[in-house]
């Protein structure tokens, strides 16, 4: 199943990171949070990947070009029989064995023109996953697939609980604040983690965004679902959530690593 990755926005709230790089490419730890993302789909199976590139697209690229999975992971290194040449091993597989397609998708387009624009690569499938690729989770992402195969509906997506909190504030007519009330515990929000059937085009008109109108033409016919979550998510989109990010990293909480105790060594 292919997995369609948005990778095109400016990423405007991370303004000190993405005036040099594109989001998905700030780190989280020693990797960029779209290879943690791409390496939590491919420990799920689904290793073919369509970038849909916009802001910076070119160091995406590069980044991809110039990867030395030798460079990139712990590896052992041995004499082969004569000694001119060394056999290295990997010691936790990396991105051999991925497909990954890159598409300019446009500067300034939106998410539904984005997935408009790649159509023709997901025009085999009849069912693939998409993602806005700034934020991860430990999602059972098989369980989401399944019960969505198991339905008739077009599209379903992760809705999960803020990660920074929401509020609802109340003011008189002239701007006293009367009450904030903390909402996090009791309010949802599009996890960015979808699976849709190839009839979404269908529903996604000329300057449309995704989750706008396409979603309340599914919703009308009863063929939009969600998948509540309340384990680990969190995005990133600011600097705070960077630093979050970091923080963990460096504590060793890292939830989103599912595949880090299922390794083993792949010949490099």
């Amino acid at each position: 199943m292919k997995t369609v990755l948005f990778c095109g926005g400016f990423g405007t709230r991370l303004r000190d990171y993405s005036d040099r790089l594109p989001k998905p490419l700030v780190s989280v730890g020693n990797r960029p949070i779209l290879w943690n993302l791409m390496k939590y789909y491919a420990f799920h199976g689904h290793r073919d990947f369509v970038l849909c590139l916009g802001y910076r697209g070119d160091l995406i690229k590069r980044f991809f070009l110039s990867y030395d999975e030798c460079l990139s992971t712990d590896f052992i290194m041995t004499p082969t029989h004569d000694r001119r040449e060394r056999k290295v091993e990997l010691l936790g597989p990396d991105i051999s064995d991925w497909t990954i397609t890159f598409r300019d998708t446009g500067l300034h387009n939106n998410i539904a023109e984005r997935l408009m624009a790649v159509r023709e690569e997901v025009r085999e499938e009849e069912m693939f996953l998409a993602n806005y690729s700034d934020a991860l989770t430990d999602l059972p992402l098989n369980d989401l697939i399944e019960r969505f195969k198991n339905s008739d509906a077009v599209a379903t997506f992760v809705s999960v609980r803020p990660s920074n909190g929401l509020s609802k504030i109340e003011t008189d007519a002239d701007g006293t604040v009367t009450g904030i009330d903390y909402l996090s515990d009791s309010v949802l929000i599009n996890g960015g983690f979808f699976v849709f059937r190839n009839a979404i085009f269908d529903y996604i008109k000329r300057g449309d965004e995704l989750v706008e109108a396409p979603f309340r033409r599914l919703i009308r016919e009863r063929k939009l679902l969600t998948y509540r979550y309340d384990g680990f998510w969190r995005a990133m989109d600011t600097f705070k959530d960077k630093k979050k990010y970091d923080d963990m990293y460096e504590s060793g909480e890292r939830p989103w690593e599912v595949w880090a105790s299922a390794e083993g060594p792949n010949p490099c």
